[in-house]
C-alpha cells in the first residue's frame, strides 16, 4: 500500500495546532488517531468529550522513540527494551509501570501507562514536528483512535471526517490525511507492569513472535481477568457498526441470506463463494490483507442501506487471531458495553 508523501507544511500546521492544546487526527500504520499533547492535561480531556470516552479508560501514549518512552515510564524492564528493539517503530503497545510524566488522564487512574512508538511516517514527522516546537523530544502525543466510543475504527481520513467532524464544524481541530492505514488494525498489546508478560490485545505483532523474543510464555489474559490492567480492545462489544453484524460459518451463509432476504443484507465473504446475490465485498484470502481492509469494507457495508451485515467466518490459526478478535467483537451482543480502539 503507498503511502503519500509527507506534507511537512501540514505537518507544522498541525503540530502546532497540538502546542496550542488542540486535537490533531493522524494516521498511523494501524487505524488513525485522535492526537493530544500529552503534556496537556485539558488537551487529553478533550479527547475524552470528543469521542465520548469513559474517563477511566487508559489512552496509548506515542512517542518518537525508545528514549521517550523513558521519560513515561518508571522503569523500562529488559524484556521493554528487548521488545522495543525488535518491534519499535510498529503496531506494538507496551504497558508499563507509569512514571511521574504519565498522570491520571493519561492512565486512568493506574499504576500502568501504554507507550507505543508508530511507524507510520506521518505519525513520526508529528512527533518529531511536535519535539521541535516545544523543545522536548521525549513530548508525545496521546491518541485513541478517531472514532466516537465504540464505533468502527478509521483506517481513511474521511471515516474521520464523517465520524467526528473537522472544526469549524467539527470536533477535530485538523485532520491530517496520509492515506489509507497500512496495516489495518489496532496495534497488539503487551503487558509487561507486573513482571510476567501478558497478551491484553492481539495485533499484527503475533503472541509466538513476542515470545520468541523474550523467551518465555506471553499468557493471555481473559477479558474478565480482573488483575489485567484496563486496556483498549478489552470490552466485549467494539469496533461496531451501527447495524448488526452477524458472523456465520461458510456452509450455513448461502441459507442465512435466504432466511433473511438478499436485498436486506450486507455480505463479507471469499470472492469465490457462490451465494444469492446481494450486496457483497470480497474478502481477502490472507490475514494480512484482510485486516487490512476490514474496517473500510465495514465502515462501507454499514452505509450501504442494509439492515443486517453478514461476514463469513475468517479461518482460524494464529495469523488470523486479531481478525477474528476484531469481527467477534463487532459482532457482540448490543447490550453488552462498547469500547474504542487505539
Amino acid at each position: 500500500m503507498n503511502v503519500p508523501a509527507v506534507d511537512l507544511a501540514r505537518i507544522e500546521r498541525a503540530a502546532q495546532v497540538l502546542v496550542d492544546g488542540g486535537l490533531v487526527a493522524f494516521p498511523t500504520e494501524t487505524v488513525y488517531g485522535l492526537g493530544a499533547d500529552a503534556d496537556q492535561r485539558g488537551a487529553v480531556e478533550a479527547i475524552f468529550r470528543a469521542k465520548g470516552r469513559p474517563a477511566d479508560h487508559p489512552l496509548i501514549v506515542h512517542v518518537a522513540d525508545a528514549p521517550a518512552a523513558g521519560d513515561w515510564a518508571a522503569v523500562l524492564t529488559p524484556a521493554a527494551q528487548a521488545l522495543m528493539k525488535r518491534f519499535w517503530p510498529g503496531p506494538l503497545t507496551l504497558v508499563l509501570p507509569r512514571g511521574e510524566r504519565a498522570h491520571d488522564a493519561l492512565t486512568g487512574g493506574q499504576g500502568s501507562v501504554g507507550l507505543r512508538c508508530p511507524s507510520h511516517p506521518w505519525a513520526r514527522a508529528l512527533l518529531q514536528a511536535l519535539g521541535r516546537l516545544a523543545g522536548d523530544g521525549s513530548r508525545a502525543i496521546a491518541a485513541p483512535s478517531a472514532n466516537r466510543f465504540g464505533h468502527i475504527s478509521p483506517t481513511l481520513a474521511q471515516h474521520v471526517r464523517a465520524e467526528l467532524g473537522q472544526a469549524p464544524g467539527g470536533l477535530v481541530d485538523v485532520i491530517l490525511d496520509g492515506g489509507a492505514c497500512p496495516l489495518g488494525i489496532e496495534s497488539t498489546i503487551v503487558d509487561l507492569s507486573a513482571g510476567t508478560p501478558r497478551l491484553l490485545r492481539p495485533g499484527s505483532v503475533t503472541r509466538s513472535a513476542i515470545e520468541q523474543v523474550l523467551g518465555m510464555p506471553v499468557a493471555a489474559v481473559p477479558v474478565d481477568d480482573p488483575s489485567a490492567p484496563r486496556a483498549s480492545g478489552r470490552l466485549a462489544r467494539h469496533y461496531a457498526p451501527r447495524r448488526p453484524l452477524q458472523l456465520v460459518a461458510a456452509a450455513d451463509l448461502a441459507a442465512r441470506i435466504d432466511a433473511l432476504g438478499p436485498g436486506r443484507v450486507a455480505v463479507l465473504a471469499p470472492a469465490g463463494a457462490r451465494l444469492p446475490p446481494a450486496r457483497r465485498w470480497a474478502a481477502p484470502e490472507t490475514p494480512q490483507a484482510y485486516a487490512q481492509c476490514l474496517y473500510e469494507f465495514l465502515h462501507a457495508m454499514d452505509a450501504s442501506g442494509a439492515e443486517v451485515l453478514l461476514a463469513q467466518r475468517p479461518p482460524e490459526g494464529e495469523a488470523w487471531v486479531a481478525v477474528n478478535d476484531r469481527l467477534e467483537r463487532s459482532a457482540a451482543g448490543l447490550a453488552a458495553p462498547m469500547d474504542d480502539a487505539d
